[in-house]
């Protein structure tokens, strides 16, 4: 009880009589007021009855034609799932921007060799010019034969892999031929009858195109298709639909080049069109209502024909809803995480051949950051790295070893010809626009005074040396930048030690080439592990 109202209960407490003559007065009052409100609701139907003609069923928007007979209209109460949306609530109809989405009733179970265009038509969708229909892909796929018996969908699955993304116990998220990936390479056992899996369309742009056109051919009317899928999402929880086919509606919207309302540039924005589409259909169609198809109406905007509409193979790609696909080089998480440490490992491969592209100090920076992760003896820490990131410091080293390994080869009695000849071969790292100069540190080793063990203290550091080098060339090609390991400095490390100023108990271990590839690698072919182990 507020403080306001305490003295209200008090007044009425203390004057029952005057409460209850109240009480009357307002009874007559409301009853005056309905029978007023009756008469203007009759008089409002009679207006609107008058204005649409007696007996109408819905009020048709204008401009657009009426649905068909028996097809529940847009914009009126009815049973059939729908969304009304569109930002700005409270502004009138006429200045808010919206659209309407409505699942498609009457729809059979479609079985192969159904033509979905036929199917839809008999539904009497009461289409218009520039309305979109999303189409789960399922019945495309059931309509073209594309059902499997259920004991074949690991068979199914590996030939439709194209290469696998991510593994964790039976569950494979892959690339699948048509580029998208997804789980299962898009294999589903859902909304299937029992016993069957269902594979994706062969062609999902070209069943859109179809589509489109027998409804153009039956109705005579230009809508857009887009065929759709459910899909998860890396980052986040949960399945939505997204577009796998498309024909006649603008997949993508690029704002790149505009200002947003602020008049900043957009430089990125790039939207999705026909995913968003795709999962505003998903609303009304629902998972398991059997509620196929859906009619998306106010966005006349995005639908027409554009070039390649007409389906020809030669056509510029962005027509479909392949232009969803994003490319391999654009693609920032082409892998699982344990894939892609393995796939990493496996495409460390030696450059020789570098362009003039400069190599970013921080890349390097990240790469010595994993090289002293690897493993070392006694908790030592024995690598150093030197990094030539001046091309006068490159020169001024790379002489002094030139001179130093000719002079090496003169004593060993090697012919001008012959030397020439090995030392072109070493070019290699004056071909590259960086250099990094490993260096094993024995700080912390242990000394035994007899030659074999002593020398099996040396063989650990080197051997850890090894580890921190290789994780340096690994972590390089993650940050995209090719490399060569070259020996050289181990054979005049007193020359490198005194070129770079570094300290006695410095050992240089090679020289790293690092730098953009100028070409990708040769192909080179796997190593089967069996021939490399011996089981006990």
């Amino acid at each position: 009880m507020t403080a306001f109202q305490e003295p209200v209960r008090a007044a009425a407490q203390t004057s029952v009589q005057a409460s209850a003559q109240a009480s009357a007065e307002a009874s007559a009052e409301a009853s005056a007021e309905a029978r007023a409100q009756a008469s203007a609701e009759a008089r409002a139907r009679a207006a609107v009855e008058q204005a649409s003609g007696a007996g109408a069923p819905h009020l048709a928007e204008p401009g657009r034609p009426a649905p068909l007979d028996g097809a529940p209209p847009f914009g009126t109460p009815s049973e059939t799932p729908s969304v009304l949306g569109g930002p700005g609530a409270a502004v009138g109809e006429g200045d808010a921007p919206s659209f309407s989405v409505r699942a498609l009733t009457g729809f059979p179970e479609v079985r192969p060799g159904d033509d979905i265009a036929a199917l839809i038509a008999a539904a009497r969708p009461g289409l218009a010019d520039g309305d979109i229909l999303i189409v789960t892909s399922k019945i495309v796929s059931k309509a073209e034969g594309r059902v499997l018996a259920a004991a074949d969908r690991e068979a199914a699955i590996d030939a439709e892999t194209v290469r696998v993304v991510a593994r964790r116990g039976t569950l494979r998220i892959v690339e699948n031929r048509l580029g998208l990936v997804m789980a299962a390479a898009g294999v589903d056992a859902s909304n299937t009858p029992s016993g069957t899996v269902l594979l994706l369309p062969t062609d999902p742009d070209a069943s859109a195109r179809a589509i489109r056109a027998g409804l153009r051919a039956a109705l005579g009317v230009d809508v857009g298709v887009v065929v759709t899928d459910t899909s998860g999402r890396p980052w986040r929880s949960g399945l939505t639909d997204i577009a796998i086919g498309a024909d006649g509606v603008a997949v993508l919207d690029d704002l790149r080049g505009g200002t947003d309302a602020y008049g900043n540039p957009l430089t990125a924005t790039i939207v999705a069109t026909a995913d968003e589409l795709a999962a505003a259909g998903d609303l009304v169609k629902g998972k398991a209502a059997g509620l196929p198809v859906a009619v998306v109406r106010g966005l006349g905007r995005l639908v027409g024909d554009r070039p390649g509409d007409d389906g020809d193979e030669g056509t510029e790609r962005g027509t479909g809803a392949r232009a969803l696909v994003r490319s391999a080089g654009g693609d920032l998480f082409r892998l699982g995480t344990s894939e892609a440490v393995r796939e990493a490992v496996a495409q460390r491969r030696t450059v020789r051949e570098f362009t003039d592209r400069p190599v970013d100090p921080g890349a390097v920076r990240r790469a010595v950051a994993a090289a002293v992760t690897a493993p070392a003896p006694h908790h030592t820490t024995p690598w150093r790295f030197v990094l030539l990131e001046s091309e006068s410091s490159r020169t001024e080293l790379l002489d002094a070893m030139r001179d130093a390994w000719i002079a090496d080869l003169r004593r060993d009695g090697k012919s001008e010809e012959s030397i020439a000849k090995r030392v072109r071969r070493g070019e290699v790292l004056r071909r590259a626009p960086y250099l990094v100069v490993p260096c094993l540190v024995a700080d912390g080793s242990h000394h035994y005074g007899d030659a074999r063990r002593d020398t099996a203290e040396r063989e650990m550091f080197v051997v850890a040396m090894g580890a921190g080098v290789q994780n340096l060339l690994v972590a390089l090609a993650g940050e995209g930048l090719g490399s060569a390991w070259v020996s050289s400095t181990m054979f005049c490390r007193d020359v490198v030690r005194s070129v770079l100023a570094l300290p006695e108990h410095w050992d240089p271990m090679g020289a790293v080439a690092v730098g953009h590839a100028a070409a990708p690698p040769k192909e080179r072919p796997g190593r089967e592990p069996e021939a490399f182990i011996e089981v006990r």
